[in-house]
């Protein structure tokens, strides 16, 4: 809520609304924009377009008393006195209905001590892109010496030219009926004149003094201020000074006395330097509009959210990998925008935000996760989430950057199979074999599982090499290995370890099975009728099968006996399998 600056508690009439984030809602500039405004000198409010408080700066604080809270913000319009109020909204729903793009005005605010201060209120209304919620930019300044200068002007011109010097405001006063100007010691000061010079008040004096890009506005408006219109009673533009330098001006007037019919025949008004002001407007313009374009730029998806893990904003990239538009997204739960699924199982993975939030620390996804995009793509991605700290070091939100990974990890998967496969046959390579038979030895050893080892040697595979050439011999081989796969088991290990040497391991397939399995593979291969340049080959396999168990049954090793038994199945006549240790 907004409290007080100091240490007086007093009571501020104003309802409560309900507790929303207000940082978070800042659209794109984030911090940097909260930044800007709180170096900003003037009060300065943003607001949504109904009126509610999304942030105020210090200077705020310093003019109304209050101190911002994002916990309980109030509503812009509970602020002003009950006999502005209505006024107020008036020109505010012009301001959101387009029909003018800002508004200037003076109204009574509710002071935080209770008093009555008169600001002056200048609100301008922004879209930071189409289609985004549109907030309003509200500058107060307090005028409080002003409008009592004003009403000292009943009493004494002395006494309010005064007060007007003391609040350094220059003053103009416009005799319509001969067209006369009379200007004040502030005035020409601001102005680079000196105090006691003598100003030539003719218009077109006058006009060539202001910058030439305002004269436009200034030639469309000027009489209407003359003329008392309620909807206009402030110029904003640049006048030269003498020193050849430009100063922006607020000039603000009305009428004083009228004649018979009731037109105006005198107007009164006040000049403020308001230079200061709009340099910080042209550095806030700048620095959004540089954050605007570094956050399209990036290539990386950005997403920040609330406290409550709702979006915010979304930047180009985001949009493109999400396959949403930020337009549909602000305001949704950041898991319903940015789902995750897992590649090994396929099952649903959390949203890093939601850990980030609940642990107010860093939380990084990049090993598995693929990003299901709404449009209907998947892509492999990796994502951190990290936390917004306020400036008070309370957490606010988060921001989830993000990047396709899809092509590098496609490539990793790659490199990865072609470091454990044979080229030739795709098989599984030697150096992967041996990591399957460890793996198979520990968990015999350890869980009291028994598994095979068949070891296998092409029987006539030489001449047909040697014969038809090493293109033949490569096909054959490939035949060889889906011939192998084709009789084995999905979960079972078949591995190409040698030139025309194979192995497979058995899972949790005792050695009567297991030599089942090893006699069809050698019928298999032996079966084959392979064809090259019109001629027709026929080979055959010898096996030798072992047990892998808690520990080897001779000094041998696995790999050893296998091997003994395959090579005693060749001195038996080829063609056929042999058990370990059972070779006579």
């Amino acid at each position: 809520m907004l409290r007080l600056a100091g240490e007086y508690d007093g009571m501020v009439t104003a309802p409560k609304l309900d507790a929303m984030t207000g940082l978070a809602r800042i659209p794109r500039a984030g911090s940097a924009l909260v930044r800007l405004l709180d170096a900003t000198p003037i009060g300065m409010i943003l607001a949504c377009e109904d009126g509610r408080i999304i942030y105020a700066n210090r200077a705020f604080a310093a003019v109304m008393g209050y101190r911002w809270s994002e916990a309980a913000p109030l509503n812009v319009f509970d602020l002003v006195h009950p006999d502005n109020r209505s006024d107020a909204r008036l020109h505010f729903d012009r301001l959101a209905r387009g029909e003018t793009d800002q508004y200037r005005g003076e109204h009574r605010w509710h002071h935080a001590d209770g008093t009555v201060l008169w600001v002056m209120v200048a609100a301008t209304l922004f879209e930071d892109r189409p289609g985004a919620p549109r907030q309003l930019i509200i500058q107060i300044t307090s005028i409080e010496l002003q409008k009592k200068a004003e009403e000292a002007l009943a009493y004494s011109e002395s006494r309010w030219n005064f007060a007007l010097e003391s609040a350094r405001q220059g003053v103009w006063d416009h005799d319509i009926r001969n067209d006369t100007m009379f200007y004040s010691r502030m005035w020409r000061v601001m102005r680079g004149i000196p105090p006691e010079e003598e100003v030539d008040g003719d218009q077109q004096r006058w006009l060539e003094r202001v910058h030439p890009e305002d004269r436009p506005h200034i030639l469309a408006n000027v009489d209407r201020q003359d003329m008392g219109d309620s909807d206009f009673d402030a110029l904003e533009y640049r006048e030269r000074k003498r020193d050849g330098s430009y100063v922006w001006i607020l000039s603000r007037g009305r009428p004083v006395e009228w004649d018979a019919e009731g037109n105006p025949i005198r107007t009164i008004g006040t000049d403020t330097d308001i230079t200061r002001l709009k340099v910080m407007e042209q550095e806030l313009a700048a620095e959004k509009e540089r954050l605007r374009v570094t956050l399209e730029a990036m290539a990386d998806g950005m997403i920040s959210t609330d406290l409550n893990g709702q979006v915010v904003f979304m930047n180009p990239a985001a949009e493109k990998l999400t396959g949403l538009r930020a337009s549909l997204a602000v305001g949704r739960a950041v898991s319903d925008v940015f789902r995750l699924r897992s590649e090994r199982d396929d099952g649903e993975l959390p949203c890093p935000v939601r850990a980030c939030l609940d642990s107010a620390t860093q939380i990084k996804a990049d090993d598995d996760s693929v990003l299901c995009a709404h449009d209907g793509p998947q892509r492999d991605i990796r994502c951190t989430a990290s936390p917004v700290m306020s400036e008070n070091g309370e957490l606010s939100g988060a921001v989830l950057v993000f990047q396709d990974v899809t092509q590098s990890r496609a490539l990793q998967r790659q490199l990865a199979h072609s470091a454990a496969h044979d080229d030739l046959t795709g098989l599984p390579n030697r150096a992967a074999f041996e990591r399957a038979l460890s793996d198979a030895i520990a968990a015999a050893r350890h869980g009291a599982r028994e598994h095979c080892l068949v070891y296998l040697d092409l029987d006539h595979f030489k001449p047909v090499n040697d014969t038809a050439g090493h293109a033949a011999g490569d096909a054959l081989l490939r035949q060889v290995a889906q011939t192998i796969k084709g009789v084995c088991r999905s979960h079972d290990m078949a591995a190409r370890i040698g030139g025309d040497e194979f192995a497979v391991i058995l899972e949790d397939c005792p050695i009567s099975n297991g030599r089942q399995v090893a006699e069809k593979i050698v019928r298999a291969i032996g079966a084959l009728v392979f064809s090259w340049a019109g001629r027709e080959y026929q080979i055959g396999a010898s096996a030798g099968v072992t047990v892998i168990g808690g520990t080897p049954a001779s000094p041998l090793g696995f790999m050893g006996e296998a091997d003994a038994a395959c090579y005693a199945a060749k001195a038996q006549g080829r063609s056929r399998v042999v058990a370990f240790p059972d070779m006579g």
